[in-house]
């Protein structure tokens, strides 16, 4: 069933009040399907059919909601039912909703958490946004190293329902220190006498509640991870991420690199969930800023413009040079910024990224050079008849092109290794930055080969 024959059936089961029957429809549907299905839904209906959900689907499916659904559903809500969804929720999906909400909702919110729950929320809320610590939740199974296997399942059954995830448990001592870690997997496979403390892994890959969360979800690309422990300075256990929080941050990362290579101030909402304004806000300053700054290609063609007129065929050429120094531009600088966001670059890899850059600059100027010096003197000369258009004004704008490629490539690939060994963001220095700076460069080494050769 399409989501809009789905939104349909619903509809029409709300309309003639079977909720019985709707109740039945969303039972066999996932969470994330059910809360899609709910965006399209009057306002007035969504509590409604929030409430005919069985309570633990229902908690899933509030998770999945947009911020402004979650905000509409808790004013609808009663106290008591408030605190029967946050009983629900895992810490970390809560937190993730208060820091949506505005003020009064988070404090209805913080009311109605029992005393054990809210200090715990007030606690991951101290974390920086962009933190490990931000992210991760303090539900987790903690066992001992003088724990029998035997003694571990009895914990994992009295503690585990109420966990973000069972298959991986960490091993603590008396003082919460992570010491190793055990999967499921590996209790089932060994005896129920055997001690955890012979069979766990002590070697534990884990992160520090202040790293950069970025950074976090990319250690579980790299090493394949379901979990990853969380320890403060003293490698006390506080916390765990999960994938699908690893995941979350990967979308996010990968969302805001796009908008900003694209010169749009990054955006917390979906598309159509922001409004026109919003988005106006979030492009103008930077296109006011590349505006100002392509003045400079405007004031470099104004200071040539007795060369222009002894040699208007000049001015034909310059699209075409512009384009194709910006194109070579962006091409060096999406695959190293690419490179930079998966780790397969690292800012100590200037010097290789540069030679192998230069050399692939070398290769595309030449061919592009090449090409457009045939073209020049086939299609502009022969077949259109433009009696201007001689052999060395060809050889001036091939050789320009090639010149255009290669200074395009460099500072394609240079000016984000630039931005990251001064800790900012590569995407800053992307297609819009780089195009600017190429254009600039391009008309003057036009000019100055066309004054040399020409004029």
């Amino acid at each position: 069933m399409s989501k809009e024959e789905a939104l349909s059936t619903a509809l029409e089961l709300l309309e003639n009040r079977k909720y019985s029957e709707l109740r039945t429809i969303l039972i066999d549907m996932e969470p994330i399907d059910i809360a899609l299905l709910c965006e399209g839904l009057p306002e007035e209906k969504l509590p409604v059919v929030y409430r005919i959900l069985p309570k633990e689907l229902a908690a899933e499916t509030f998770v999945e909601l947009d911020a402004e659904l979650q905000e509409l559903l808790i004013k609808s809500f009663s106290d008591k039912e408030l605190n029967e969804v946050l009983r629900e929720l895992y810490l970390d999906d809560t937190v993730d909703i208060i820091e949506e909400m505005p003020a009064s909702v988070v404090r209805r919110i913080l009311n109605t958490s029992s005393p054990e729950d809210r200090a715990a929320i007030n606690e991951l809320l101290k974390y920086p946004t962009d933190s490990a610590g931000s992210i991760m939740t303090t539900e987790y199974i903690s066992l001992k190293g003088s724990m029998t296997v035997a003694e571990a399942f009895d914990r994992i059954r009295a503690t585990g329902v109420d966990k973000e995830t069972i298959y991986t448990c960490y091993v603590t001592d008396d003082n919460r220190r992570l010491t190793g870690v055990v999967t499921v997997k590996e209790l089932l496979l060994n005896q129920y006498t055997e001690h955890i403390g012979s069979i766990m892994d002590d070697n534990v890959l884990c992160a520090a509640t202040g790293e950069d969360k970025e950074s976090v979800a990319e250690k579980f690309k790299r090493y394949d991870l379901l979990a990853l422990p969380v320890v403060d300075n003293e490698n006390r256990l506080v916390g765990i991420i999960t994938v699908d929080d690893a995941i979350d941050v990967l979308t996010e990362e990968t969302t805001e690199d796009i908008e900003k290579m694209a010169a749009i101030t990054p955006s917390d909402k979906p598309y159509l969930k922001t409004g026109a304004f919003v988005i106006f806000a979030k492009r103008i300053p930077w296109l006011l800023l590349l505006m100002i700054s392509a003045t400079f290609t405007g004031g470099i063609i104004g200071s040539f413009e007795s060369a222009l007129a002894v040699l208007p065929v000049l001015t034909a050429f310059i699209p075409m040079l512009m384009d194709t120094g910006g194109n070579s531009g962006s091409q060096a600088s999406v695959t190293v910024i690419r490179g930079l966001a998966l780790g397969e670059i690292r800012p100590a890899d200037f010097l290789r990224v540069v030679w192998k850059e230069m050399r692939v600059a070398a290769l595309c100027g030449i061919t592009l050079a090449a090409a457009t010096f045939g073209k020049i003197l086939l299609v502009d000369r022969l077949i259109m008849g433009n009696e201007t258009v001689s052999v060395l004004v060809a050889f001036t704008v091939s050789l320009t092109l090639a010149i255009t490629v290669l200074a395009a490539k460099l500072v394609g690939c240079m000016l984000p290794l630039a931005a990251k060994c001064l800790h900012f963001d590569p995407a800053v220095m992307a297609s819009p930055f780089i195009t600017t700076i190429v254009d600039a460069i391009s008309l003057l080494v036009y000019f100055a080969i066309a004054s040399s050769l020409l004029l």
